[in-house]
């Protein structure tokens, strides 16, 4: 296009409304306002990373004390965003958005980022779907003939961009590829803020992988630059930040107060939070993770992170949203059914006694579940805002401590992690970014994880339970052993060569030298 913009993805029916050209220059203004200091930004990550992979370890900014000393308070919270205890989170895709919407969860968390997977087609008709939703004219029919719509009262919804870190190779401003968090929050804000003012809610979105307040700082100016170039008040977009990187957690007070006209509340983003500590300290070989499944929101430094977020929040006025439990209901299997509604209510109890406001679900099933710990906490209350201790104090030391009691890496979490790695990566080449694996629903950030130990412990040789040295031969036959587990069980030609580029990909993200930052940025690669 003559004004700089090239879209390079196919333009199907609908996209157009979509990508139409007040909206792509929207984009560009964006783009054309804020790239420069998101490369900066992201090269500032390079270099922090060397400096962390030569010894360094980081704390509390000396600079910033007197935020964190501070008695400001967030900005005006929306009626529709105070009571939040159960929120349920997801792609885009139509039958989703219904059914999330219908849940009878507080809130719905769209999601273009870990539960999704970045194709054209996921992204634009994702737009098209929420569009949809907020004029109420969406519906889907199943296969089976079931009719999907919407309910009369449905949850509020919040958006999720793809984080700073990614950009979006369909759509170029100046020859350069669009990031895709501008790209995500661009086509949402610039086509729904009116619509969703009108109807009484407003444009939220939750805000991912941020590693400090300068990157938080970059999304409030997106959003009073946005605010202005749409005629909107000052202050009407809203985001609740997820706390899931560990420099993301040393800076939580700087962050809400870099956001404070526009922020609402953090979120304990716990799996990407793992990750983000294996990944920023994968040089410091005395900082061995055990197995996933030892690794819980009861081990000493997750309890830090936890209880640490709740007193910031609440200490500023916002709000405590607490984490995803993995376990998924089974409507097939009683057993395993019980056993997950089980887990679920004991962390979600857990986290309603930490004070948190809210939580997350990724299943329908288990909204009655979190809603009915959070109701018996919360009495007549919305939230528990008020709740928070001047005496509590954390110091950086509780976060970075990052021993597991009884930890072990045992060949059994060596295979569970090849086999999420696996079914995982090839689900998100079919397109679809939230899976149940085992269990468990994962999405790019628990398959992060996976990929991420794996480099770990081979990388420092870790024992085995059982004595035996975890060496990267020694990972490379268990790992082609499930994968012909996997083609044995699933006897699939369709999935054949998914399966083959799933392994691809593993190889480069596990075996490499350097550990890779994201394990989605090389599998982009592949996505048409």
């Amino acid at each position: 296009m003559d004004n700089g913009i090239r879209v390079l993805g196919a333009m199907k029916p609908g996209y157009d409304a979509v990508l139409s050209s007040s909206a792509l220059d929207f984009l560009a203004e964006l783009h054309r306002a804020f790239e420069s200091r998101r490369r900066e930004l992201m090269e500032a990550r390079a270099v922090l990373q060397q400096k962390l992979d030569q010894g360094f370890v980081p704390g509390f900014r000396e600079e910033t004390a007197a935020i964190r000393g501070g008695d400001w308070q967030v900005g005006r919270i929306p009626e529709d965003l105070r009571d939040r205890r159960v929120e349920i989170t997801g792609p885009t895709d139509r039958k989703m958005v219904i059914n999330a919407l219908n849940s009878g969860a507080r809130v719905f968390m769209a999601d273009f980022e870990d539960a999704n997977t970045p194709s054209w087609s996921n992204l634009i008709e994702g737009q098209m779907n929420l569009t949809d939703a907020i004029e109420r004219r969406i519906d889907f029919v199943g296969d089976n003939q079931k009719v999907y719509k919407l309910n009369d009262e449905v949850a509020t919804l919040v958006v999720r961009p793809r984080g700073w870190h990614l950009t979006d190779k369909h759509i170029q401003v100046d020859g350069d590829p669009i990031a895709g968090g501008l790209m995500d929050f661009g086509l949402y804000v610039f086509h729904n803020a009116a619509r969703l003012l009108n109807r009484h809610t407003g444009p939220y979105f939750y805000l991912p992988k941020l590693e400090g307040a300068e990157e938080a700082k970059l999304w409030d100016d997106v959003f009073s630059f946005s605010e202005q170039r749409l005629g909107l008040e000052h202050g009407t977009i809203k985001a609740t930040v997820l706390i899931e990187t560990i420099l993301g957690a040393l800076e939580m007070e700087e962050i809400l107060y870099a956001l404070r006209d526009h922020v609402v509340g953090l979120n304990a983003g716990r799996w990407d939070y793992i990750f983000s500590i294996i990944k920023k300290f994968r040089n410091h070989a005395s900082e061995l993770l055990p197995d996933r499944a030892q690794v819980t929101m009861t081990v000493p430094f997750m309890r830090a992170y936890a209880t640490h977020l709740v007193q910031v929040c609440h200490r500023h006025g916002a709000h405590a949203i607490g984490g995803m439990a993995a376990f998924i209901p089974s409507r097939r299997d009683p057993a395993v059914n019980q056993e997950a509604l089980a887990k679920v209510r004991e962390d979600k109890e857990r986290e309603a006694g930490d004070g948190f406001d809210g939580t997350w679900v990724a299943h329908p099933d288990l909204v009655p579940v979190a809603k009915a710990v959070f109701d018996e906490y919360f009495g007549d209350k919305p939230n528990q805002g008020g709740r928070w201790s001047p005496e509590q104090v954390h110091r950086a030391e509780d976060l970075l401590d990052f021993r597991v009691p009884g930890g072990q890496v045992t060949e059994a979490g060596v295979r569970n992690n090849i086999q999420v790695s696996l079914r995982y990566l090839e689900s998100w080449l079919h397109g679809t970014g939230a899976v149940a694996i085992l269990n468990l629903m994962e999405d790019a950030a628990t398959a992060e994880i996976a990929r991420a130990q794996l480099w770990q412990w081979m990388h420092y040789g870790a024992a085995l339970s059982d004595g035996r040295k975890l060496t990267a031969p020694l990972v490379r036959q268990m790992a082609e052993e499930e994968l012909d587990r996997i083609r044995q069980e699933w006897r699939d030609p369709d999935a054949e060569a998914r399966l083959d580029g799933a392994f691809a990909i593993l190889d480069q993200v596990s075996f490499a030298e350097t550990l890779p930052d994201f394990l989605t940025t090389i599998a982009y690669q592949q996505l048409e």
